[in-house]
């Protein structure tokens, strides 16, 4: 009797560790996905608008971009990681930046890109061009509250990368 006991007892007692741990995933898991779609939604709601295929989450990216985000918490600097992929990078000052605000900041510079001629009249708008990239098919992306107060850096690195010299985005 007191094996059967103790036999319950442990199964109990893995069949609780077992579920603890499926919680602790599902609850891990679904905060990257909502951080994966608080990126790719409105990428791919911005690309649609040209007819660029939607992007999909890549984790690998998204190491890469944490790393280097995780790099720039110390100072903020708008300085790309000369990694190999193409990047945009974002700060904003103060706190509670979104990663769909940072977005629509790269986006908003599309009213200055002129597909006819391929050119940006004379502004900037690569952060654009680098998200309608019509070979780009994957994205990872990373935001950090940098130390000090100083802001939020957000980072999103595309494979394959894009914007090259006299080729067009779409």
């Amino acid at each position: 009797m007191f094996t059967l006991y103790s036999s319950k007892v442990g199964f109990i007692a893995i069949l609780a560790i077992f579920l603890t741990f499926c919680i602790l995933s599902a609850t891990t898991s679904a905060a990257y996905v909502s951080l994966a779609n608080q990126f790719l939604i409105p990428h791919n709601a911005a690309r649609k608008t040209v007819g660029a295929k939607p992007l999909v989450w890549d984790a690998r990216l998204a190491r890469y971009a944490q790393a280097y985000a995780n790099l720039r918490r110390y100072d903020c600097a708008l300085i790309h990681s000369s990694g190999p992929y193409g990047e945009n990078i974002f700060w904003g000052g103060g706190w509670g930046w979104t990663p769909a605000q940072a977005v629509k900041m790269w986006v908003a510079e599309k009213k200055w890109f002129n597909p006819y001629t391929n050119s940006c009249n004379g502004e900037q708008c690569g952060h654009w061009t680098q998200i309608a990239w019509r070979d780009t098919k994957r994205i990872g992306c990373a935001t950090v509250n940098c130390y000090g107060g100083r802001g939020v850096f957000t980072t999103c690195n595309y494979d394959p990368a894009g914007n090259y010299m006299g080729e067009r985005p779409y």
